[in-house]
C-alpha cells in the first residue's frame, strides 16, 4: 500500500516526496507564499526533522528565521535565499515568521542540461545565500514572473503552459546557482585568508599556545568559522594542525640538541615531563627517548 511518506532505511527520519496533487495543473513544481502553517504534507509537521526527494528555494521578506539543513542552522532574513536540495534534512523553527516566496521543484522536471548548467545537485555549495541589492532585485523579478506564468494556467494549453515554467523557471535557477557558485568562490578567499592567518599564529605561538578556543578568540573568529578554514585548506582539524606543529618542533629539538627531554617539553609548550610524553606517544607511536635514540 502506498503512503504519502517513506522511512529513511537508515536514519529513521521521514522522507517526503514532491506534492505534486498540490500544483496547478499537476506540473512538476509549485510557488506560493511562505507561511507559518505550510507544509509539505498533511502530515509532515514543519518543526520536526524531516527530509524531502525535490528542491525547496525560500526567497526571504522578514526575518530572522533560523532554519536547520544537515543538521547545521542558518539563521535567514529579508533578502536572504535558503536553497534545500533532495535527500538533505531539515527542519523549520517552530516559533519562527516564515515570509516571502516558496519555490518547490520536482526532480525531472528539467531537462538534463538544465540541471547540469544550473548546478540543482551541487550539494557542496551553500545553502544560505545573501544576495546584493542588484542580485536581490533580478531575483525577485524572476520570480514574480515566474509565479504570475504558474498562476496563469488559462491562457495557455497544458503542455505549452508547462514549456513556459520551465523556460522561466530556468532564468530563475541561472541567477541563483550564479550566486550560490559565486558565494562559494567568496567563502573559499575568506576561507584561505583565515586560514593563513591562523597558520601564521600557531607559527609564532604555539610553543604556549595549543587551545583552538585561544587561536579563534585572538583572530577574531568563531571556533566553528575556524575549523571550517581550517579543514577546507589542509583535511584536517585546527588541533590537528597545532599538535602537528607542536610534534613537529619535538622532534627537531630531540634530534638536533642535546637538550634535556624535560627541557625540550618545556619548550613546546609542556611543563610536565609526564604529560610530553604521553603527547609525544600519542602522535607518534614511540617515547622522546626512543625518538632521540633512534635519530642518533
Amino acid at each position: 500500500m502506498e503512503t504519502s511518506t517513506q522511512e529513511a532505511a537508515d536514519d529513521g527520519i521521514r522522507t517526503f516526496p514532491f506534492p505534486v496533487e498540490l500544483s496547478v495543473g499537476g506540473v512538476g513544481m509549485q510557488i506560493g507564499p511562505m507561511g507559518a502553517g505550510r507544509t509539505w504534507h498533511a502530515d509532515a509537521p514543519l518543526d520536526r526533522v524531516h527530509r524531502i526527494d525535490f528542491h525547496v528555494v525560500l526567497l526571504f521578506t522578514d526575518g530572522p528565521v533560523r532554519h536547520m539543513v544537515d543538521f547545521d542552522e542558518y539563521e535567514a532574513t529579508a533578502g536572504d535565499v535558503l536553497w534545500i536540495r533532495p535527500g538533505q534534512v531539515h527542519r523549520f523553527t517552530r516559533a519562527g515568521e516564515y515570509r516571502g516566496t516558496a519555490l518547490t521543484m520536482q526532480p525531472g522536471f528539467l531537462p538534463r542540461d538544465t540541471v547540469e548548467a544550473t548546478g540543482l545537485y551541487r550539494y557542496d555549495l551553500p545553502p544560505l545565500l545573501r544576495p546584493d541589492a542588484p542580485q536581490a532585485a533580478a531575483l525577485r523579478a524572476a520570480l514574480a514572473h515566474l509565479r504570475r506564468e504558474y498562476e496563469d494556467s488559462a491562457t495557455l494549453p497544458p503542455n505549452l503552459h508547462t514549456s513556459v515554467l520551465r523556460h522561466c523557471l530556468t532564468a530563475f535557477l541561472l541567477r541563483l546557482a550564479h550566486l550560490a557558485t559565486s558565494s562559494a568562490e567568496a567563502a573559499r578567499r575568506q576561507a584561505d585568508t583565515t586560514f593563513t592567518l591562523f597558520r601564521e599564529a600557531v607559527e609564532r605561538d604555539f610553543a604556549t599556545v595549543h587551545s583552538v578556543s585561544a587561536y579563534a578568540d585572538a583572530l577574531g573568529y568563531s571556533r566553528r568559522t575556524l575549523v571550517r578554514a581550517v579543514r577546507a585548506a589542509t583535511g584536517e582539524t585546527p588541533k590537528g594542525f597545532i599538535d602537528k606543529r607542536v610534534v613537529l618542533e619535538a622532534k627537531r629539538l630531540l634530534a638536533h640538541t642535546d637538550l634535556p627531554i624535560g627541557r625540550v617539553g618545556v619548550a613546546v609548550g609542556f611543563p610536565d615531563p609526564a604529560n610530553f610524553s604521553k603527547f609525544f606517544h600519542q602522535h607518534t607511536d614511540t617515547t622522546p627517548a626512543a625518538f632521540r635514540a633512534e635519530m642518533r
